[in-house]
């Protein structure tokens, strides 16, 4: 029979799926408190374990359009992905040495950062024309690979995509332009999601029937908010600021959660 926790995470799943559809990112941040107080999800470690599988996933899927469309800065995108490859694996398996509480609270402070991030991101201009190759790689494989590690290890240790910190990441290092950071951060939202899954699954800390249900649910509405956000287009930046409000306001009460057993 299908237990009430299974249509929650379903549901859960599709709101993420939805939000990502809609404002085209930080869907991902809300995946973790959902499992949480929503689904039921006793432990913070289990739910960010969890939710890794479904940012990974979902990445992977939005990726696939942006590469259709040649926005993908290939070489960038594995040097960024291989470097933060070992930052999350060293970020995941430090927020497993972390008590709940702590890490809770910890969570909800980046939430609110996330928040304020999105809610004042500009579109940039940039060159669309950079690429890493042999001429180019003494200027921009440093950077990369630095600010790939310090990126991979802070979405390894929050459980999260990363994408609001992989974006300007990535045109701080390259000098592209946003679209094309966006297109080429999926590469390693997907690298950074999938190890800090592993990390945590190899620790027995997944729920994989949640996990599969979390991302069916996520499939649909993604589906569902891509072609609402085509309808919405002319309203995408309001429908971001909104957003970026509501994760705020989450991020509060979860800080608050987290918080409350270390004070009382």
């Amino acid at each position: 029979m299908i237990a009430v926790q299974d249509i929650l995470a379903a549901l859960s799943g599709g709101l993420v799926g939805l939000v990502l559809g809609l404002v085209g990112g930080g869907g991902s941040i809300i995946a973790v408190p959902l499992l949480l107080y929503v689904v039921g999800i006793g432990s913070p470690h289990m739910a960010i374990g969890t939710s890794a599988i479904a940012v990974a996933l979902s990445a992977l899927a939005n990726l696939v359009g942006h590469a259709r469309a040649g926005k993908v800065k290939w070489p960038c995108a594995f040097s960024f992905s291989a470097a933060g490859i070992a930052g999350a694996w060293a970020g995941s398996s430090l927020a497993m040495l972390v008590p709940g509480d702590n890490l809770l609270a910890l969570f909800g402070g980046l939430m609110i950062v996330v928040g304020i991030v999105m809610a004042l991101r500009k579109d940039a201009e940039g060159n669309p024309d950079v690429r890493l190759s042999f001429a180019t790689a003494r200027e921009l494989l440093p950077l990369l690979i630095a600010v790939g590690f310090g990126v991979g290890a802070m979405a390894g240790f929050f459980g999260i995509g990363g994408g609001f910190l992989i974006v300007p990441g990535l045109m701080l290092a390259t000098g592209m332009p946003i679209a094309n950071a966006i297109a080429t951060s999926l590469v390693a939202v997907t690298a950074f999601g999938a190890t800090t899954a592993a990390n945590y699954a190899l620790s027995g800390l997944v729920d994989w029937r949640i996990a599969s249900l979390f991302v069916a649910g996520g499939i649909l509405g993604g589906i569902a908010g891509t072609l609402a956000g085509k309808k919405l287009a002319n309203r995408k930046g309001s429908l971001a600021i909104i957003f970026a409000g509501f994760v705020i306001l989450i991020g509060i009460y979860v800080t608050w959660k987290g918080l409350t057993p270390l004070l009382s």
